[in-house]
């Protein structure tokens, strides 16, 4: 009997291990971008928080959340131009693919699903579905706010 479980707990293990790590999408021509005529409003985006904690009463962050959201990003929609100062987030892809317009990157960056976005150190930037199907992103941030 414990040969068994044992046989399917290696078995589950090495599938596992044989998962593709999630990774992130690096720019891979850095430099400066003005992100001139970027857009300044969302179209086809619903961002839904799906929770959040309170950083005051847990660390002492008095005013500021840690949040998760899902956004769904429809064919042609647009996530606006923002900035991350004092405002870091990690994006993960869950499903489709999403480019990304950034301030510190001279060309756009593709996030596919199952890669994480770093959103740190002051970038600003924006997202676009150029794909025919939704992009489903879920992004944890630090956020202002209660």
């Amino acid at each position: 009997m414990i040969t068994r479980y044992f046989g399917a707990g290696s078995i589950a293990l090495a599938m596992f291990a044989a998962a593709a790590p999630a990774h992130a999408d690096d720019c891979t021509k850095p430099g400066a971008n003005p992100l001139t005529g970027a857009p300044t409003a969302p179209k086809g985006v619903t961002d839904t928080v799906i929770g959040s904690v309170d950083l005051g009463k847990e660390i002492g962050v008095d005013g500021r959340q840690l949040r998760t959201r899902r956004l769904v990003v429809q064919p042609g929609g647009i996530v606006p131009l923002h900035s991350h100062v004092d405002r870091p987030a990690l994006i993960y892809t869950v499903s489709g693919a999403i480019t990304e317009h950034r301030s510190s990157c001279m060309v756009p960056i593709e996030h596919k699903a199952g890669s994480i976005a770093r959103e740190a150190d002051g970038i600003s930037h924006y997202w676009i579905n150029h794909g025919r199907v939704p992009a489903v992103l879920l992004s944890s941030d630090v956020h202002h706010g209660n």
